[in-house]
């Protein structure tokens, strides 16, 4: 029994010990308010049909969005060799200028939107070692030249880099020394603005990414998609993602960190346009879309990025659905005013 005893014991001081580093390792305060931004994409947008200047601008004026995540596509910036392109991003630096809002820009190969890693027609059949030589001569153009921008807070370096089981096909594996090479060089272009480096938030250790940036980004999908066993619910808690930071901040000091990437979108295993309907309000409805900001504010990152605002508004403009967009509205406009008491 003297044995049975200390067994229970010493489970018992096991468990409690580990539940006192659980509190203290996810026990954080509410930020005063949550800033919500927009992932934005230009490929994406055309490939849903829409004009993608129209969306933009309807993000900016009627979403009333003020932070924005932009994306500089290598496949967009340069078509063809030695021929270069900035049509689309002048354009909308120049809108987030005007309209006074802030910019993550993001540069590399691996980038938001399927396939992950954009590499242009013409470049395909090249080495991995010329790639790199053109990969540099781009990050060059698009950071030179946006720079100086006075909407520019952030260069997010590649997308998720780190997560490699991901299109894998596309990508290959990490060539981590040029991942350190893309971020020195991009310092050294723009020594004025800090270096975003982002993981996965379900599937991410952070390590990598969270060591090597000035500040560091994650994403958060509630609701995925799996070949082996269809649609499913993240188990994942959002204390979590407190959890994991702050066992960073303990390693490597404490950085900004934010939610980069929240999806509020169907997660298909087909192009949108190509899914009826029945099934992307199955993957993602109105009450999927409250249940994931409320889980978003529960991990208590001040800045959050939201990502479906294209697919809101092509559900708006062409399938007679605006609740989506609606539902955006009110929450851009209200800025989180209901965040629970600081505790």
């Amino acid at each position: 029994m003297k044995m049975l005893a200390w067994i229970l014991l010493l489970v018992f001081i096991i468990l409690a010990g580990a539940g006192l580093v659980w509190y203290l390792l996810t026990h954080e305060a509410y930020p005063e308010e949550v800033q919500y931004g927009v992932s934005f994409n230009t490929l994406y947008a055309r490939e849903l049909g829409l004009e993608w200047e129209e969306v933009y601008t309807a993000i900016l004026d009627d979403l009333q969005v003020r932070h924005l995540r932009l994306a500089a596509h290598w496949t967009m910036v340069a078509p063809a060799e030695g021929e270069w392109n900035f049509s689309e991003l002048d354009t909308q630096i120049r809108l987030a200028e005007e309209h006074g809002a802030d910019v993550v820009f993001a540069v590399g190969r691996r980038l938001p939107r399927w396939p992950e890693c954009h590499v242009p027609v013409w470049a395909q059949e090249k080495t991995w070692d010329e790639q790199k030589d053109l990969i540099r001569e781009y990050l060059e153009q698009v950071v030179t030249r946006y720079k100086d921008s006075s909407a520019i807070v952030y260069w997010q370096i590649e997308n998720e880099p780190f997560l490699t089981v991901f299109a894998k096909e596309h990508c290959g594996e990490l060539d981590s020394a040029f991942l350190d090479e893309e971020i020195a060089f991009v310092r050294k272009l723009d020594p004025s603005h800090p270096i975003l480096v982002t993981d996965s938030g379900n599937l991410g250790m952070w390590y990598g990414a969270y060591k090597r940036g000035d500040s560091f980004g994650t994403s958060v999908y509630v609701y995925l998609w799996n070949e082996a066993t269809g649609p499913i619910e993240s188990i994942l808690p959002p204390e979590a993602y407190i959890a994991k930071r702050k066992l960073l901040e303990i390693i490597f000091g404490k950085k900004e960190a934010m939610l980069i990437e929240l999806s509020v979108e169907p997660w298909l295993n087909v192009p949108v346009v190509d899914a009826d309907l029945e099934t992307q309000f199955l993957r993602m409805s109105i009450e999927k879309f409250e249940k994931i900001i409320a889980y978003a504010k529960e991990t208590r990152f001040e800045k959050q990025y939201l990502w479906g605002a294209e697919w809101w508004y092509w559900l708006k403009k062409h399938q007679n659905h605006p609740e989506f967009w609606e539902k955006a509205q009110k929450l851009y406009g209200a800025e989180t005013k209901d965040t629970p008491e600081n505790s």
